[in-house]
């Protein structure tokens, strides 16, 4: 039975290790059950979702920042203007997000320990939740692909060992897939944590209702 590591978020920023960590963000996709249009694109406290949850990562200082658009691409590009990223442009954006992903790491270009996979309709995941999720990746010995939980389901960002990259590049190992963690038994550890914000995703107006409410809620100045 595989082994599984457990890890409780706590509510302050946690000390990231002696990591060089790239981050890929995947933000080319089509959208196609938000009726709202280009759910990129929505306002999430002001901002475009996908420049909300960019600044996020820039936060925890990636070595550097890539990200895959294609679904309005030139759109998606220019809600990120002025932020210290790269993007690159998939053309096979409708034949799913393994080919976002093996672009997006064939386009790193500075050296890194870890990549960490993130996709870009995940404002409400902050700087402190993944900072806690680097540190998590950095205690493991036995493992080198973290991917998150929340009462046993899963999420986002992958993080993963640099030695994966060339695997991932060409095509050999699928982080989107389901049974990653089954076909990978000795390399994936699935860690359990406390909140859900890494199994929030943001796919059709409702769930892009309730994910405003956390946003509004968790900004809202507290009442002393």
């Amino acid at each position: 039975m595989m082994r599984v590591h457990t890890a409780i978020m706590k509510d302050g920023p946690g000390e990231i290790p002696a990591l060089r960590v790239s981050a890929i963000v995947l933000a080319a996709g089509l959208s196609s059950r938000m009726d709202l249009g280009p759910k990129l694109l929505l306002d999430v406290d002001g901002e475009p979702m996908i420049r909300r949850t960019v600044r996020n990562v820039l936060e925890i200082g990636p070595s550097e920042t890539i990200v895959v658009t294609g679904h309005r691409a030139a759109e998606v590009e220019a809600a990120l203007i002025g932020l210290p990223i790269a993007c690159v442009r998939n053309p096979a954006y409708r034949d799913g997000q393994p080919f976002s992903v093996a672009l997006g790491i064939r386009s790193l270009r500075e050296p890194c320990d870890a990549v960490m996979v993130m996709l870009g309709d995940q404002p409400l995941v902050m700087p402190r939740h993944l900072r806690t999720l680097i540190t998590t990746f950095g205690t493991l010995r036995d493992r080198s692909i973290l991917v998150p939980h929340h009462q046993g389901v899963r999420g986002n960002p992958i993080v993963l060992a640099a030695k994966h990259i060339p695997a991932v590049a060409g095509g050999e190992l699928n982080l989107g897939c389901r049974k990653l963690i089954e076909s990978q038994p000795h390399e994936v550890a699935a860690i359990e944590f406390g909140e859900n914000v890494f199994t929030t995703d943001c796919d059709t107006p409702q769930d892009y209702e309730r994910l405003i409410a956390t946003a509004r809620s968790s900004s809202a100045p507290s009442v002393t």
